[in-house]
């Protein structure tokens, strides 16, 4: 990668330099304004007196958006691996909700989604360590999948055992009128929610709640425990703002030779 694309990699991507760090700190302001507009936006006395002004200036910021996307994919050499990066989705997800209403009225609430673009900061404040923190727990997620997928397999089926049963206890008149709606009120009360929108009124109906009820304390507590396991395993080095020149992706330790997403050496 050679002259000006090198340059604006440098400036887009890297957090290091004095002008990479202009560059991140002007777009997580852009950021911040954007979302504090659409915020703004719905509130109805001020969408009805500057509702003109609120639709200029979001096509301003959603022409930088799109522009800085734009950047972010000519200035990679591989821009369909950034693309379909976690930061090139939600660079992608920024500017697509503007667009999007004018096909779906109603849709351009969606823009707030664009405050997850602040996770950036972790880059412009050096907070690389975080970075490779966030892979730790994503590791850790991975290795905890199939023992989660197993508990929560049998939360299923324990939900869907005791709503069945309820059903059967209280019928249509205590409001269990159908097995899928007391297979709600089976997760509502084991989550340890509790809307208290049904309530059995029988004393076995009760004594199943009471159980019940138990029984979600205890579950929540197993999912925590597997993944926490998980990270115990693991430990993670402190990273960096360093990007790959060929697909974008950020956090690598200062001392890669290679990507971790797509393998390319660094130069």
């Amino acid at each position: 990668m050679k002259g000006w694309r090198l340059r604006w990699h440098e400036i887009i991507f890297e957090a290091e330099t004095p002008a990479g760090r202009r560059f991140d700190v002007v777009l997580l302001w852009a950021i911040l304004l954007n979302v504090a507009l659409v915020m703004l936006e719905t509130v109805p006395s001020l969408q009805e007196d500057y509702g003109a002004v609120f639709r200029w200036l979001e096509w301003g910021f959603t022409g930088l958006f799109t522009l800085e996307y734009l950047m972010r994919l000519a200035t990679v050499r591989r821009p369909l691996l950034y693309a379909t990066s976690f930061f090139g989705l939600v660079d992608l997800a920024a500017i697509v909700p503007t667009f999007l209403g004018l096909l779906i009225p109603g849709s351009q609430s969606l823009r707030v989604i664009r405050i997850l673009r602040l996770l950036r900061v972790f880059r412009v404040l050096k907070l690389g360590g975080f970075l490779q923190a966030s892979s730790t727990i994503a590791v850790a997620l991975r290795a905890s999948r199939a023992k989660i997928t197993v508990f929560l397999t049998a939360v299923l089926a324990l939900v869907t055992i005791v709503g069945t049963v309820m059903y059967l206890v209280e019928g249509p008149e205590s409001e269990f009128t159908s097995i899928p709606k007391s297979i709600y009120w089976a997760i509502v009360t084991v989550t340890t929610v509790g809307y208290g929108d049904i309530a059995p009124a029988s004393v076995l109906g009760q004594i199943l709640a009471s159980a019940m009820m138990v029984i979600g304390y205890a579950i929540i507590a197993v999912p925590t425990g597997i993944v926490g396991m998980e990270l115990a395993r693991g430990s993670s080095p402190d990273g960096s703002t360093r990007a790959c020149d060929d697909c974008g992706t950020e956090g690598h330790r200062a001392d890669a030779s290679y990507c971790y997403r797509c393998g390319a050496p660094f130069s």
